[in-house]
């Protein structure tokens, strides 16, 4: 295969200052392409998708200025470090960026850009049947539920609550519970419009938020997974020996906290269960979002209505 032409410049999205994203992030066309360590390869971004931690880096989350935002990626491998041994030139790949060593290091530059460098260790083939749009919704999330499901040690046979079941990982957390873990009853609970999505998901119960309080429910469940910042309320949900999990702020005792770790070999564990459509992507119905809809896109998930994922396509 050729070696792809590689510019040296590339458009991406940057803000120099922190703010709402609708004030401070701005589409450059002069950017340098990223510099390679030898542990890493240089990705040509097909689809990125938007976390929360975008606005809130934004918003002034030990940042530094200025930055490429953005952590997921789907694209194509266009250039090697000198250490990388399990990729090659021309393949598809999805993954995320390291989230800490983006809070520590002013250098890492995100993936709302036409190229971006990532670790080997952080990819994984991106599965054949999925699209470049559908893969790049994947990694974030589904590591954070498959990460914490495994945290909170949900067993076969267990019933599991998800908290905020419509969301990028709550979608996620439902679909692997059910179909990867072996879970007796999966619960969920979402806004009015959303409970359908939650029964094709594999919901065996569908909780209106709206209109009843969950932690009434006279059943308990073993396992409470808790996206939504509600661990006071998921404990009454729980029977007495139950456990609550929760990846939003600091949760209440002895409700336990959980933060992902990026890991290729995770995703590559959890790619047959994505090409069997055991667990499939979500991805917000009013996306994807073109390159140039960025601030329309991320400002949208801010208002915390959007649905599955929230996804950047086709890039530029």
């Amino acid at each position: 295969m050729a070696t792809a032409f590689i510019p040296s410049k590339m458009k991406a999205f940057v803000y120099s200052e922190n703010g709402n994203p609708a004030d401070v992030l701005k589409l450059k066309t002069d950017i340098a392409v990223p510099e390679l360590e030898e542990d890493q390869v240089l990705v040509k971004v097909v689809a990125a998708a938007l976390n929360p931690i975008d606005f809130k880096k934004m918003l002034g989350l030990k940042t530094t200025v200025p930055t490429v935002p953005g952590f997921d990626v789907a694209g194509v491998v266009v250039k090697l470090g000198s250490k990388v041994e399990n990729f090659k030139e021309g393949d598809e790949v999805f993954g995320f960026i390291d989230i800490q060593k983006s809070l520590q290091d002013p250098k890492v530059s995100g993936t709302l850009a036409e190229y971006t460098a990532i670790e080997e260790k952080l990819l994984a083939p991106k599965p054949k049947d999925l699209s470049f749009a559908e893969a790049a919704g994947l990694p974030l999330a589904i590591e954070t539920a498959y990460e914490g499901l495994e945290r909170i040690g949900l067993s076969t046979g267990e019933s599991i609550l998800v908290l905020g079941g419509a969301g990028g990982v709550g979608s996620l957390v439902i679909q692997l519970a059910k179909n990867a873990f072996g879970a007796s009853k999966v619960a969920a609970t979402s806004s009015t419009g959303k409970l359908d999505l939650l029964k094709k998901l594999g919901a065996d119960l569908v909780i209106d938020y709206t209109k009843e309080n969950y932690e009434d429910l006279p059943e308990k469940f073993d396992v409470a997974y808790d996206t939504v910042r509600e661990s006071d309320r998921a404990l009454k949900a729980v029977k007495e020996e139950g456990r609550v999990l929760t990846i939003i702020g600091t949760p209440t005792p002895p409700a336990i906290p959980f933060s992902v770790t990026s890991n290729g070999s995770i995703l590559e564990k959890l790619i047959p269960h994505l090409e069997s459509g055991e667990v499939k992507p979500v991805l917000d119905p009013k996306g994807p979002f073109p390159f140039s809809q960025t601030v329309e896109a991320l400002s949208y998930l801010q208002t915390q209505r959007a649905t599955g994922k929230v996804v950047i396509y086709p890039i530029p």
